[in-house]
């Protein structure tokens, strides 16, 4: 019950900051909104006890995998295939390196032991996709330098982790077991992949075939094809936690599945368009809200970690080591792009400072706390750490904005939006007025063809809604000739659209928008309409 209560708070934190970016704060991150918001709800009692104590196991599992998932939808199995000795070359070898630069760097101070310092490096490699959208915000990241950075992301969770087994068992038993750390690498990495790939290549045969059965096309039209997308819904779920069950990397396990059905997308969009809309649909509404309760709760965990924390008491120590940590992963990665993957020195500068560190981070280090660490000890690495997110943030937030290019800004393409969507609607409204239709169902089309604007009054909806109480359902015949006014509104507003495509491809953006908003509007209306018709036949 109280996991149920939590999650339900954190949604509602998370929904709250984005409604608070779209309506007020567009020139800034969501994330960041969420993080404060997260920070705001921490010290408040009645609202810090809704929200359960942090377990990274379930953190992971419950959000970090679907959104690693889905970040997999989004990325072609062909690009991994292609940049397979990259992933490999930034995921593992770098990502030790940045390990063994930050480790000595950490333990070369004296304030903390070498197999401490090797536990706080491995929970330092690991960096957040979620986290690098916060700092690139209205920015354009190069596509080598953001194709390396996504990569990367989706891949090297697994190398934190096994990098923190092996340095916690040198913490607990004073050595290094190189041999089993490998073993256990090989394993974990190769049987997650093998387990993804096997595990989503049977989902997607069983959604397949669902989605051809009968139960999907005995009335293709208005089928909701709930049972395939509860199987999608619950599909990054599986496969992590049975990954894990089986000691395999349940991280790589669900990105992997998320490349195949990356695939099984792009061959499925005309099989049953409505269910495929709806996924996707339902896919970006989850991302925002899941990226959202991710900035939340780090928020809250950035204001918990200090309650009780007696390393809070000597800022000195983890002031100096999360800025030591920092600093080495930064240098690591700028050389070893510079030197290794060949790139200029301002592209390797970008992927050094888009290497942003994240919840998963604090997932991590949460991790110590089930292990014999002492409390001492764990304190100083939770407070470490969140100096690294924090300067992880904050850094390229600001240096970004001296090297990167800017997207135009929401201002000017919403203003264009503007002026190509009320031509767009005038045209409409012209070809209604020069067809014969019922007074009735004129005003009913041209009322509706008006609120694509956006900007009905509240006054003109509640004379609307008035009328629509009062009025008796419309016969077979006025939805028929309502069914065809319609779709010659929805044409003539694609045919404008042709028209300015040809004429203005700067704003092409806009345009394929604003068409997707038609289809979508004659999808809604006249499925209603044939909904109506069937009940009255």
């Amino acid at each position: 019950m109280g996991l149920m209560i939590s999650t339900v708070c954190l949604t509602g934190v998370a929904i709250v900051g984005i409604v608070i970016h779209r309506q007020f704060f567009r020139h800034v991150a969501s994330n960041y909104i969420n993080l404060v918001l997260g920070m705001i709800v921490a010290p408040v009692p009645m609202l810090n006890h809704q929200v359960e104590t942090f377990h990274s196991e379930i953190f992971m599992g419950m959000i970090v995998a679907p959104l690693l998932f889905y970040d997999g939808m989004e990325t072609r199995f062909y690009k991994v295939a292609r940049n397979f000795k990259v992933i490999i070359s930034l995921t593992v070898c770098m990502a030790l390196l940045c390990a063994i630069a930050a480790g000595f760097g950490l333990a070369a101070t004296g304030m903390v032991s070498l197999p401490l310092a090797f536990v706080l490096a491995a929970i330092s490699t690991p960096t957040d996709a979620t986290a690098s959208e916060a700092v690139s915000h209205d920015l354009i990241i190069p596509d080598r330098e953001s194709s390396f950075l996504k990569l990367e992301s989706l891949f090297n969770d697994a190398s934190g982790i096994i990098l923190l087994n092996m340095a916690i068992l040198w913490y607990i038993n004073g050595y290094i077991n190189y041999g089993q750390t490998i073993t256990n690498f090989i394993y974990s990495a190769v049987g997650g992949a093998v387990f993804g790939f096997v595990g989503g290549a049977v989902v997607i045969l069983i959604r397949q075939a669902l989605i051809r059965s009968h139960i999907n096309l005995v009335n293709t039209a208005n089928s909701t094809g709930t049972p395939s997308k509860v199987i999608f819904l619950v599909t990054p779920f599986v496969i992590y936690f049975l990954a894990e069950h089986i000691h395999v990397s349940g991280i790589i396990a669900v990105v992997c599945t998320g490349l195949l059905h990356n695939a099984e997308m792009e061959r499925s969009n005309l099989l049953n368009p409505r269910i495929i809309y709806d996924t996707q649909a339902l896919i970006g509404m989850i991302k925002e809200v899941f990226n959202g309760i991710v900035f939340v709760v780090l928020g809250i965990m950035m204001v918990r970690i200090t309650r009780g924390n007696v390393a809070v008491s000597h800022p000195k120590e983890w002031l100096l080591l999360g800025l030591i940590m920092y600093v080495a992963n930064v240098v690591v990665r700028f050389v070893y792009t510079w030197a290794v993957r060949h790139l200029d020195a301002k592209s390797s500068c970008i992927f050094a400072l888009g290497g942003v560190h994240g919840t998963v981070t604090f997932a991590l280090a949460f991790m110590v706390a089930e292990t014999s660490v002492k409390k001492s000890d764990f304190n100083l690495v939770l407070m470490t750490e969140a100096v690294l997110i924090m300067l992880s943030l904050l850094v390229p937030t600001f240096i970004f904005q001296f090297i990167l290019k800017r997207k135009p800004s929401d201002r000017e393409v919403s203003q264009k939006t503007i002026q190509i969507r009320d031509e767009m609607i005038k045209h409409a409204i012209d070809k209604i007025n020069q067809i014969y239709l019922p007074n009735d169902l004129q005003q009913i089309i041209i009322y509706d063809l008006q609120t694509q604007r956006m900007q009905t009054s509240i006054k003109h909806f509640i004379r609307a809604f008035k009328h629509s109480l009062r009025q008796p359902a419309l016969s077979q015949e006025e939805m028929n000739t309502l069914d065809m006014a319609y779709r010659l509104a929805f044409q003539e507003e694609r045919e404008y659209l042709s028209e300015v495509s040809q004429q203005q491809i700067a704003h092409l953006d806009v345009v394929v928008s604003l068409y997707s908003e038609i289809l979508m509007a004659e999808m809604v209306v006249l499925g209603n309409i044939d909904k109506r018709i069937e009940r009255k036949s």
